[in-house]
């Protein structure tokens, strides 16, 4: 099967790119390299990449010509950068899922979204279920969810099959903690595996629902083959445990590294939430989600990946 994966170039994107070449697949890779990377997609030379801008709607076009499935990972990403650029985010989530439902329509094909739990906002009932109303807080977070919305109304006005993933807290080997905009659990490893001080953004007791990039990763693989009853649906993709909290992640890392480290405690990020927790029970429902990995599991595979590659 064709299929194509923009953001092909990113943690999530290429991280699906070698799964899919994996199962035999053919697959294009879009991304315009502003935030992943070539090197990223060294280990599958089969995939063909294609650099271009979501915005592009000619680009998005050809690249998406003879695929079956449409694996749109590629999106300008980050909570705290979407509040310092609200045009360029709105421009490149949005416009960009438009452009990649349009060429969906031409194909036709199967669209996979990856949307975010962001879009649930601050809560004070858990786990957060599809049916809640969004409450987003940011920018970033109204660009999923009007990239939703659009999925949404692909299925139900043009009957281009869609299903949006609300990813939860996303981490594993090959995230980038040099990324302005990087994810806590990349840098915590670095941090200790370096023996440096971790920084913490406020008291470190906000908690999350962090889900293992394979898990992810066959959360899309079977979004891409929904049955009838997924199409035009929304998600959650998690990690199906109880929420961790940003303390006891820098303890199990520092138990896995052998250290002590003593962390720098910083003011709060405009536009985070206090806690995320999934219930995935309809993902596993409709799609037949059910995460493999814990939290303990992922964090040893994503220290040793780090530790390997500074060795």
């Amino acid at each position: 099967m064709r299929t194509l994966v923009t953001g092909a170039a990113g943690f999530i994107g290429s991280h699906l790119c070698r799964r899919l070449v994996a199962d035999g697949h053919e697959v294009i890779g879009l991304d315009d390299l502003s935030d992943g990377k070539l090197e990223n997609l060294a280990s599958v030379p089969e995939v063909r990449f294609v650099e271009g801008d979501l915005r592009d709607e000619r680009a998005v076009l050809d690249a998406a010509r003879g695929c079956q499935v449409i694996y749109h990972q590629g999106a300008m990403r980050s909570v705290p950068r979407s509040i310092i650029e609200p045009e360029k985010t709105t421009d490149v989530n949005v416009r960009g899922t438009l452009n990649v439902l349009l060429a969906a329509r031409e194909e036709p094909a199967t669209v996979v979204f990856a949307s975010s739990s962001s879009v649930y906002g601050d809560r004070e009932t858990f786990p957060l279920q599809e049916s809640m109303t969004p409450l987003p807080r940011s920018p970033y977070a109204a660009s999923k969810l009007a990239g939703e919305g659009y999925c949404r109304s692909w299925w139900s006005s043009f009957g281009v099959p869609t299903v949006a993933l609300r990813y939860f807290n996303v981490y594993g080997p090959g995230q980038d903690p040099a990324n302005a905009y990087a994810a806590v659990i990349p840098l915590f490893a670095i941090a200790c595996l370096s023996e440096r001080r971790p920084e913490i953004h406020g008291d470190g007791e906000q908690s999350r629902d962090f889900t293992y990039i394979d898990d992810v990763v066959e959360a899309n693989l079977l979004a891409g083959r929904a049955p009838d009853p997924a199409r035009g649906t929304v998600l959650n993709i998690g990690g199906g445990q109880v929420p961790t909290s940003i303390n006891e992640v820098l303890s199990i890392v520092a138990r896995l590294t052998e250290t002590r480290p003593e962390p720098v405690h910083t003011d709060t990020r405009a536009g985070d939430v206090r806690k995320t927790e999934a219930d995935v029970s309809l993902a596993k429902e409709l799609i037949g989600y059910d995460p493999a990995f814990d939290i303990e599991q992922g964090l040893a595979r994503t220290v040793e990946w780090f530790r390997s590659r500074l060795a």
